[in-house]
């Protein structure tokens, strides 16, 4: 396969057919989904009768997204990362947190902190409230005046402190250091060092040298032998460029690749493995061709460790995993392929409907993506020979699919640090197989952003994670086959197709994917063709300036010789010139 199959038809393919043939070429008996089921239902009961979930599977089961209090912390947390001063800070957490209910939360979680954090809303949210009539209302002004200080502290520590429940350490020595009671336990670990897109040369090159340190400090944990069980790092080809889009490309590959090639050439040194972050859709081949030039590197021969990162979500999953198998036969390697359900979902639905695309590049439901997800699971292990699998979930019916579905292939389970570690646990126990724990790195201003996009992809009600510590969704409801539930299935009923934002009697425009190619050659096509003779649509009148007048054929008019004079529009209809010479 070439990168010629990745056309903006593929891109925006109707869903139910991208789903049709998925589920044919898969071909998984129903056998083999039953006992799926089956098997995901013992784990979530098992779950439920052991140890508690961990404190963030709490918090966000408290305050998911379908609550007004958990969008407003989402909220919260995403518009503190650009507040500038202490008065809007101020102004925003009274926007957020004052007009929400925090007291029907109290006591409701097992986690002591979270029921903390709840008291702590709460008290916070009547402080900001100035509705209460009289001297109550008077005094509460007067301690929200006083205390807006301590507010706006104790509300950016509870933030850094959500985050830091995701992040294994400020440095990578910290992260190595708290890293070891779970390598004993036999797990091993990615390290993401935290940062969003570069967005200048200073920022690439800092991110750059980040990733270069944390390989020369993660090298000496590498005594296993092997790429599959030493620790290994993940990097963001759009924190290494400042402008990483396809209209760069050609900076992008003069740039970008020799940064890359270098930071894979040291984990090849290292002997751990280096895997590719995935990026938006609109950045997807042009992702691919870095990875192309990458990997071709002549240097890299032999090392199993380049690994790239693949979302189910998107409508060319399928594709991708197939340019990469074709990518390994050819230059004769074994690669990792790290299988993810996608962060970006929402961001990638608006950008849809802004740019008028013909559908969107994801699917609309979360059981689709959860059949595209295994799936794909399948196709990954038909291609054992040249690709490690590894299959990042917290959802036990797709850790249980797998475990159905796998043979002798060699695979690894991954999770994000702080998140389903009591189904891996009883996974890892059961199996004796192999889990990696993606784990972020990062300083205090990094947290934010990531949590973010952890709060946008477990905070749905819908979730696994959301679900797991609902004692009220049964096991059997929470195991259930997406299969069987696709025919069913909708998208979310604010989502409304890129043509119809408007709503009915007006079509959105139809917008240019400039990220493309075939679209970007129609448009220098057009752009090639010889360009006829026009004339302004607005005449004009010249009193003088020392110039002959604009070449628009006979409708020029001027009049008047005074220096110093300009062209100036003239009304009336066509007239004939007059005073040139």
């Amino acid at each position: 396969m070439t990168l010629d199959a990745f056309t903006l038809d593929a891109k925006t393919a109707p869903e139910a057919r991208v789903l049709d043939r998925l589920i044919a070429e898969a071909a998984i008996p129903e056998a083999v989904r039953k006992a799926a089921s089956q098997r995901a239902a013992g784990y979530v009961r098992r779950i439920r009768d052991g140890s508690k979930p961990g404190m963030m599977e709490q918090f966000l089961a408290e305050y998911g997204l379908s609550t007004r209090e958990g969008v407003a912390l989402m909220c919260l947390a995403e518009a503190m990362l650009r507040v500038p001063d202490a008065m809007t800070i101020d102004a925003l957490i009274e926007d957020k947190i004052a007009p929400s209910d925090w007291s029907r939360h109290m006591g409701h979680a097992a986690s002591p902190l979270v029921n903390a954090s709840t008291w702590a809303l709460m008290l916070t949210g009547r402080v900001l409230d100035d509705d209460a009539p009289g001297m109550a209302g008077v005094l509460r002004g007067a301690v929200r005046r006083l205390g807006e200080p301590v507010i706006r502290t104790a509300v950016s520590r509870a933030m850094k402190e959500m985050g830091r429940q995701f992040v294994l350490g400020q440095t990578i020595g910290k992260a190595l250091e708290r890293a070891e009671g779970m390598e004993a336990k036999g797990y091993t670990y990615s390290y993401d060092m935290l940062g969003e897109a570069a967005m200048t040369d200073l920022d690439a090159r800092r991110y750059a040298q980040s990733y270069a340190d944390a390989i020369e400090v993660i090298a000496g944990a590498c005594t296993k032998g092997s790429v599959e069980a030493n620790p290994g790092i993940s990097i963001k080809l759009s924190a290494l460029h400042p402008r990483y889009e396809v209209a760069k490309e050609e900076r992008v590959m003069a740039e970008l690749v020799p940064v890359v090639r270098d930071l894979a050439r040291a984990a090849k040194r290292a002997g751990m493995g280096l895997n590719i972050d995935a990026e938006e859709q609109a950045r997807l081949v042009l992702s691919l061709k870095v990875i192309e030039a990458v990997l071709s590197d002549p240097e890299l021969a032999g090392w199993d460790g380049f690994g790239v990162v693949v979302q189910a979500y998107g409508k060319r999953a399928s594709l991708v995993i197939d340019w990469l198998y074709g990518l390994a036969t050819r230059l004769d390697r074994r690669i990792m392929v790290r299988l993810v359900k996608g962060a970006y979902w929402d961001t990638e639905m608006k950008l849809a409907q802004v740019e008028g695309l013909d559908d969107f590049p994801l699917f609309t439901s979360k059981t689709a993506t959860d059949v595209s997800y295994i799936a794909n699971a399948k196709r990954l292990l038909g291609y054992a020979d040249r690709i490690y699998p590894q299959f990042a979930t917290h959802n036990a019916h797709t850790v249980a699919a797998i475990l159905e579905m796998v043979g002798n292939e060699s695979f690894e389970f991954q999770r994000l640090h702080g998140m389903g570690e009591r189904l891996h646990d009883i996974v890892l126990k059961d199996t004796r197989g192999r889990c990696r724990i993606y784990a972020p790195v990062g300083a205090h201003r990094d947290l934010l952003a990531y949590l973010v996009r952890r709060l946008l992809e477990n905070g749905a009600n819908s979730s696994f994670v959301h679900q797991i510590v609902d004692e009220a969704v049964k096991p059997e409801e929470i195991a259930a086959d997406p299969f069987d539930a696709l025919p069913t299935a909708t998208a979310p009923s604010g989502l409304v197709a890129p043509q119809a934002i408007f709503g009915g009697g007006r079509i959105n425009s139809q917008g240019f994917d400039l990220t493309d190619e075939d679209t970007l050659a129609r448009i220098e096509a057009a752009r090639a063709g010889a360009l006829p003779d026009a004339c302004p649509l607005t005449r004009w009148r010249r009193r003088w300036s020392g110039r002959a007048p604009p070449a628009c054929g006979s409708t020029a008019r001027m009049t008047g010789r005074r220096p110093g004079g300009r062209w100036r529009p003239m009304a009336g209809g066509p007239q004939r010139p007059r005073g040139a010479s």
